[in-house]
């Protein structure tokens, strides 16, 4: 396929990828939130509970995961503390790291966070045609290797 940028289409395809990831999670977000009547939780402090949910890790740890930097995660802890869905404490035999694990609420928030998730995506999936969820289903492997480009690129 010729694009437009002269090349395969690869330049339009990444825009077009780029114009419409960010809204589209904010949407699913927004929406997931109000079928499960969840307060506002942004979509970091989500990621945040998400890699959480693994179990108790170190915030170094954590901003290594998430590719955040280190003072964007202690904010976010630190925001995600005030608000009870984080625990900081000392860990065990070493007092000098702090270990951080999810609160019981945080745990309940991000399970009703994924089934109204899991409910918009299923809905929204049902009313589209037959061949767009064909196609939205053989994409996935191809997102999930160009995420894994990203984060390899990132790492590098």
């Amino acid at each position: 396929m010729q694009g437009t940028d002269g090349s395969d289409g690869t330049t339009q395809v990444a825009r077009r990828l780029s114009d419409r990831i960010g809204p589209f999670r904010r949407a699913l977000l927004r929406t997931s939130r109000e079928v499960a009547d969840l307060p506002d939780i942004p979509d970091a402090q989500v990621e945040v509970m998400r890699a959480l949910a693994a179990g108790t890790t170190t915030p170094s740890t954590l901003a290594g995961r998430l590719g955040l930097a280190r003072s964007t995660v202690s904010n976010l802890v630190s925001a995600m503390e005030s608000a009870g869905l984080v625990e900081r404490r000392l860990a065990a035999g070493d007092g000098r790291r702090t270990e951080l694990r999810l609160t019981s609420l945080a745990e309940e928030r991000l399970a009703a966070y994924d089934e109204a998730s899991t409910t918009v995506l299923v809905e929204a999936l049902g009313r589209l045609a037959p061949e767009d969820r064909a196609a939205l289903a053989a994409a996935l492997p191809a997102l999930e290797h160009l995420h894994r480009e990203i984060t390899h690129r990132a790492d590098h």
